[in-house]
Formats: C-alpha cells, sequence, structure tokens
C-alpha cells in the first residue's frame, strides 16, 4: 500500500537540487499507493563523498556523517515544502555535487501508526542514522522483535512496524563486529535482518557504515530496478552476474528502485523485476544479486553469504505519456475516456473474425495449453476483492452458459476465513488489476496448496499473480493510476468474457450466440465512444445529487454486478453512502428505505430480466421513490410511462457485454460527484491503490 523510490548516481554528477527533484519525481508517480505521508534521505556532506576509482568500502562511522532525513504528514507536495523550508533555515547547499550519491524515498498509507512525521519512512535505528529503511508491506511479528530490541537497550518513537528492521540492523551490525574478526558486509546485515522477518515486504536499506550503497530485498510486495547507462557503448543484452556485470569500469550510469514501473519509465526502460527472496546490492556502479535461503544461519560464528544470481535485463513496453494526464484534469477522468482504446488493445489479436470459411474464434495465448483441462473441471472458482470481484461477477453468466461448467464467487479474504473447499479437480481464476493484492495473493497460495488449477487474470505483466498461476490472460489495459478503477474493470469483464469463448469451444449449439458475442466485441470499442457522450448529462445529475447522504443502486441479471460497481465507485470516491442492491431482494428488506427523497438507479436495459426490472420500477414508482432509471434506447417510454423519472439512455449491446457499457454513465456521474464536492478524486480518503496488507 506504499511506495518506495531509490535513486542511485555513479561516476556522474549531480548537484543535490537534481537529486531532490529525482525522489520528488519518484514519489509523485507513485502517489496513487499511499498519500497521508511521506519521507526521503539523502547524504550530508560532500566531503565524505567517496571516489568511485577507490573500491574499499569502510565500516567506520566516522568516514560518512549522519545522513539527512526529511519526514512530513501529507501528501508529497507537504514534504517538498517541508523539505525546502528546512533547507533554507539550515543553509544546506543545494547545488553541491556528488559524483556518487545515495537516496531513498516513500510515500506512505498508514497501516500501524497515525499519519504523523515520526511514523513516516525512513524509519531509523537511531540518532545517528547508522541504518535507514523504506518499506511497503507488513512485518507480522514486529512486536515480538521489538520486545526482544528493547531488552538490548533499544527505544522505539514510532508505532510503526518498520521500525524494528533499521534497529535489528543495527543490533545484526553491532554483534557481527564484536564477535567477528573481519568487518561485516552490507548484505551480510541485510540477510541477517530478513532471517528474523515476517510477512510481506519490500525493503530499501541505507547506512552510514556503508556509504554510497543501497541494498533491495523482497518477500510479497513489489520491486524493480531501474538501470540507465550513460555510455553508449555499453552492450546492451549484458545479464547482471558478479563476474561480467559488476566489473569495475567507471562507466556512469543510474540505478533506481521503485515499487512500480511508473516511477522508472522516464528514466529507463531497461528494468529488472525482482523477485521474492533475493537480496540486490547496489555498489560502486555495479548490482550483485543474492538468493536469501532462510535454512542458512550463521556459519562457525559469521554471518553466511549465499551464492550470487544471474539474471537478464527486460524492456519496459510503455511510454512516458501513458502516465501523464494529457488534456485530463485527473487520472480517473483520463482513464474513464481512454476505455474505447483500452478495450480495443485488450482485445488487440485475440479475436479471429474469420471469413466465409472461417467461423469466429478467440485466441487467447497464455490458456491454450491448458483449455482442456479447464473444460473438465469440477468447477470454476472466480476468487478476487473489489472492483475486481465485480467484474468476475459480471462475467459469471456467460462463462456458465458456454462452458457449462458451474462457476462459483469468491471473495478472497472470506475464502481465507471460512478456509472454504477448494479441491484439485477445480479451476480457480484469480482476478486482480495490480497483481499484488494481499488477500487474493493468500488465496493464490491456498489453491496451489489444494492442488487447483489456477489462472491469473491481471493488468501488471511480472506481477506476483502473473508468476505464481499455472496460466493466465494479461488484460492490457495500460497503466491506470487514479485509485477507483475504471477501465481495468471493463478490459477485465472483456477479458473473461472471452475466456468464456474459449472455454465453450466450438459447439454447434452455441455458434451463432458465440458469433454474435464476438461481434458485439469488435463494436464494444465504438459503444463505449457513443455513452461517452453522455458526460455533460452526468455532470448535470451530479449536480443534482450533491447535497445528497445516499443513494441506492438496484440491478439484476448480468447488470447486479453493475449496482455493486456503480455504488462501490460513488462511496470510494464521492464518499457518498451508496448501496448496490439485487433488485430481486428488494421486497426483502430495502424496500423500507424508499421514499420521495432517497436518489434511486435501477438499471434497466434491455435484456432477458427487463419485464421484472419493469416490475420493480412501477413498485418503486408506486411508492414515490426518487427515480433515476438507466435504459436501452428508444426504451425511455416503456420504462418511465408519463415521464415521472429522469432517464439515462444508453446504446444496447449483447447482454453479456452490456455492463461494460453500462458502467460507464455511473462512472462519470461518480468522477463529477466528487469534483463538485470538492474532494480529490485521485487520491480519495484512507484508500490506496495497490491493497498490498490483509
Amino acid at each position: 500500500m506504499c511506495g518506495i523510490f531509490a535513486y542511485l548516481n555513479y561516476n556522474v554528477n549531480r548537484e543535490r537540487s537534481y537529486i531532490l527533484q529525482v525522489l520528488f519525481n519518484g514519489l509523485r508517480r507513485l502517489e496513487y499507493r499511499g498519500y497521508d505521508s511521506a519521507g526521503i534521505s539523502i547524504d550530508n556532506d560532500f566531503s565524505f563523498s567517496r571516489d568511485p576509482s577507490t573500491s574499499q568500502s569502510s565500516s567506520d562511522p566516522s568516514l560518512s556523517p549522519p545522513p539527512l532525513v526529511f519526514r512530513q504528514e501529507g501528501n508529497i507536495e507537504s514534504l517538498v515544502k517541508s523539505v525546502y523550508q528546512e533547507v533554507a533555515a539550515t543553509e544546506l547547499n543545494l547545488e553541491e555535487s556528488f559524483s556518487i550519491h545515495a537516496g531513498i524515498a516513500h510515500t506512505r498509507w498508514a497501516t500501524h501508526g497515525e499519519p504523523a512525521p515520526r511514523n513516516s519512512h525512513p524509519q531509523t535505528s537511531g540518532s545517528g542514522n547508522d541504518f535507514l529503511v523504506v518499506h511497503n508491506g507488513v512485518i507480522t511479528n514486529f512486536e515480538v522483535l521489538k520486545e526482544t530490541l528493547v531488552r538490548h537497550g533499544f527505544t522505539f518513537e514510532s508505532e510503526t512496524d518498520t521500525e524494528v528492521i533499521p534497529k535489528l540492523a543495527k543490533f545484526v551490525f553491532d554483534k557481527a563486529n564484536e564477535e567477528g574478526d573481519q568487518a561485516v558486509t552490507f548484505s551480510e546485515v541485510v540477510l541477517e535482518v530478513m532471517r528474523h522477518l515476517e510477512g510481506a515486504y519490500a525493503l530499501i536499506f541505507k547506512s552510514r557504515h556503508y556509504p554510497n550503497e543501497l541494498i533491495a530485498c523482497k518477500r510479497g510486495s513489489p520491486l524493480l530496478l531501474g538501470v540507465k547507462e550513460l555510455n553508449e557503448d555499453v552492450c546492451k543484452g549484458s545479464a547482471f552476474h558478479d563476474a561480467k556485470f559488476l566489473s569495475k569500469n567507471g562507466n556512469p550510469k543510474e540505478l533506481f528502485l521503485s515499487s512500480d514501473a511508473n516511477a522508472l519509465i522516464e528514466h529507463t526502460k531497461k528494468v529488472l523485476v525482482i523477485e521474492d527472496g533475493e537480496v540486490v546490492h547496489l555498489k560502486e556502479g555495479g548490482v550483485s544479486i543474492l538468493k536469501f535461503d532462510n535454512d542458512k544461519g550463521r556459519n562457525g560464528g559469521s554471518l553466511s553469504r549465499p551464492a550470487s544470481v544471474q539474471r537478464a535485463l527486460s524492456i519496459l513496453e510503455m511510454e512516458v505519456e501513458q502516465i501523464n494526464k494529457g488534456k485530463y484534469e485527473h487520472y480517473m477522468q483520463k482513464e474513464i475516456h481512454e476505455q474505447p482504446e483500452s478495450l480495443t488493445t485488450t482485445m488487440r489479436g485475440r479475436l479471429i473474425r474469420g471469413g466465409s470459411c472461417k467461423a469466429k474464434a478467440v485466441l487467447l495465448g497464455g490458456l491454450k495449453d491448458h483449455l482442456k483441462t479447464i473444460r473438465r473441471s469440477r468447477r470454476i472458482v472466480f476468487i478476487g476483492c473489489g472492483t475486481s470481484y465485480n467484474a468476475a461477477l459480471a462475467a459469471r453468466p456467460i462463462l456458465e452458459e458456454l462452458s457449462g461448467v458451474p462457476v462459483t464467487m469468491e471473495i478472497a479474504s472470506d475464502l481465507l476465513d471460512r478456509q472454504g473447499p477448494i479441491y484439485r479437480e477445480d479451476t480457480a481464476v484469480f482476478v486482480s488489476q495490480s497483481g499484488e493484492t494481499a488477500d487474493t495473493l493468500h488465496a493464490l497460495e491456498y489453491a496451489l496448496e489444494n492442488g487447483a488449477l489456477c489462472v491469473g487474470i491481471t493488468n501488471t505483466v511480472g506481477s506476483v499473480i502473473a508468476r505464481n498461476t499455472h496460466c493466465g490472460v494479461h488484460i492490457n489495459a495500460g497503466c491506470e493510476i487514479g485509485v477507483a478503477s475504471t477501465k481495468a474493470y471493463t478490459s477485465q469483464i472483456v477479458v473473461m468474457a472471452m475466456l468464456a469463448l474459449a472455454i465453450g469451444g466450438d459447439a454447434i449449439s452455441n455458434q451463432e450466440r458465440r458469433e454474435a458475442i464476438i461481434d458485439g466485441l469488435f463494436d464494444l470499442p465504438n459503444k463505449i465512444r457513443e455513452v461517452l457522450k453522455l458526460d455533460q448529462e452526468m455532470k448535470d445529475l451530479a449536480k443534482l445529487l450533491i447535497a445528497e447522504q445516499s443513494l441506492l443502486v438496484f440491478g439484476r441479471g448480468y447488470n447486479y454486478a453493475t449496482a455493486l460497481e456503480g455504488a462501490l465507485k460513488v462511496k470510494e470516491v464521492a464518499l457518498m453512502h451508496s448501496e448496490g442492491i439485487l433488485a430481486g431482494e428488494m421486497k426483502h428488506g430495502p424496500l423500507a428505505l424508499v421514499d420521495e427523497n432517497l436518489p434511486i438507479v435501477v438499471i434497466a436495459t434491455h435484456d432477458a430480466c427487463f419485464s421484472k426490472q419493469q416490475s420493480v420500477i412501477q413498485q418503486l414508482h408506486a411508492r414515490k421513490g426518487r427515480l433515476i432509471v438507466m435504459c436501452s434506447k428508444g426504451d425511455a417510454a416503456s420504462v418511465c410511462p408519463g415521464g415521472a423519472c429522469r432517464v439515462i439512455e444508453v446504446p444496447q449491446v449483447e447482454d453479456c457485454l452490456q455492463p461494460v457499457v453500462n458502467i460507464v454513465p455511473l462512472q462519470l456521474l461518480a468522477y463529477h460527484l466528487t469534483v463538485l464536492r470538492g474532494y480529490n478524486v485521485d487520491q480519495p480518503r484512507n484508500l490506496a491503490k495497490s491493497v498490498t496488507t490483509q
């Protein structure tokens, strides 16, 4: 739920002001991951910056003054303002140039301790800032570690789980220096710290004992390394390996660490996705990668060092323009209006229109070797959280119809709480935009332990879900930065509709239905462009609802999921109580809420449930309900006789694709409500984009 970032320049002169801007901009790119507090750490004095031509790494703290640490409650701009105020007060020289420098940064979503400078990161080992750590994740055994460290004389200033990490590093460092004849290395300290940590984490360590070095490690939470070579003639295909990549050739370079690619793309496209258990050591312009082995303890009284690992760089397939707002005021607005293009990208290369002799078909390369197994499944289990769960719910009916396999729905956290049965004959489909949702990841581990075939549907290449499932499909919706998911939701539905078509095979009995859906998929981007023209109409509706305290949304069939997702969007960003309700349950309680004041949205587009929704509208109207009805174009008179309610007309598509069209006006409504009510639409209160805690 937090964002961590680091920047190390090697053998290239950078002024302190430049370093600060790189760190601040990195945090701005990661701010959607958390924005209640932030902090950075940079070096103190140029005179202690080492010449990169020297190779020794002294552990004598007298060679390096304590790093500077800046922490502030609030968003990134609050941090920036406080840093420059403190710089002015201390007369720190911003023009001071460093040929080698390591800086770290963090933006926080609070899990342990209120948003406050003392709970912000970097967390420190003590007053001398011997060890500093930025952390994304949760340390589950921090209380036990804290008790142990207190007994050894450490005092704690924050309520965070993170503070035990730098203090544990200092304890390990001091103890190793007391016991051993040889100086302990930075990586040995970090490896020993990792042996004591339980939970999920991505960590970056900085230490005055090891100036101009950084160490990153991870378990569960995401972390990437970016490499920017500043020499044209450097071999682009080289892999990281102690024998080759770490040769001390003095080539100038910049190295970056980040929670995701958004903060790297403006600097470099050459990245390494750090794997769980890997310890990445940045030192003297080189990178060494060690594999953490928890079974390896102390070796003959000294800290053990595992063998190095060889890894190759990959190239990011994204552009800086994708993470900019462009002509839009907010990311959410941009991402709503990008949906025609994102859906086109989602379907590109996967739909086969066919010809006079060739049937229309769907090709999902990531699943082709597993389709027979999925078809023979005892059942298909969709597992997700929030918006991803709603997308799966929208796709369930068409998957049941075309595959003939029973489909069940599980909220990931509830499945784990119940320890619900998962069988070897099941296919478990894990849906997550980020691919790192903590509850979904734990459910994935549970399903793997039980022997189920695990399928991943995610927007993030190289994510944990993408790597740990047996097969899967990337939704290719493009970078989504707004905390409230919009384009990822519609792309998830489309991918799962294509999944249903692929599993359904080419049975003659449903050929006509399948071909109609494929035709509908091809035309879907145009239908979304058409429905986006309702933008002003939704803004006008938002003006009427701006002072309301509550909103009900009724849907059924394919559009029960639309009701849930529409209500979720309103409560997420507009901070208005809203509830999505299955229309068939209206008479079993919710009808008691209906009066002339409560606004009620009823989704009644033309499908198999249309006549039932007409009945719902009549019952609500009879009780003087304040109705807003979404219907197919041309149906206004039949759903709202006499013009007694407000009508939103949307284009009609195949029933299984209608949720993709119907959600767009509700996304627009939520967006305009939020802006009109004066809230930050991209950074809703108490929320963050990637939910990496349980």
